[in-house]
């Protein structure tokens, strides 16, 4: 079955980098795309970044466009996520997940694996 493998979190300070990797592993062949999602304590999970398999676009939320940047290495099954310019406001628990077909690309609602996430916090 379809595993998400998310690592590389912690604490950092504002203004660091962290690089989150996400290895997947039993997925079928034509997935259509690879999201990064957060979760902070009492709040919705939003969508971060996606990048998609076919074509390789890639899209961003605006609260994080200039600052984060996805990627993969298709030959390891991993998609990267590098966090630049950390503030307060991105701690959460980061989420990769897989979906299968095409649409709006950072709704959670339209990927189908998940994994089991890694938590990034930034003090304020």
């Amino acid at each position: 079955q379809v595993q998400l493998v998310e690592s590389g979190g912690g604490l950092v300070q504002p203004g660091g980098s962290l690089r989150l990797s996400c290895v997947a592993s039993g997925f079928p062949s034509d997935y259509y795309g690879i999201g990064w999602f957060r979760q902070a304590p009492g709040k919705e999970r939003e969508g971060v970044s996606c990048i998609v398999r076919h074509d390789g676009y890639i899209t961003y939320a605006n609260s994080v466009k200039g600052r984060f940047t996805i990627s993969r290495d298709n030959s390891e099954n991993t998609v990267y996520l590098q966090m630049n310019n950390l503030k307060p406001e991105d701690t959460a628990v980061y989420y990769c997940a897989m979906r299968r077909y095409s649409g709006m690309l950072l709704r959670r609602e339209e990927y189908e694996y998940w994994g089991q996430g890694t938590q990034v916090t930034v003090p304020s």
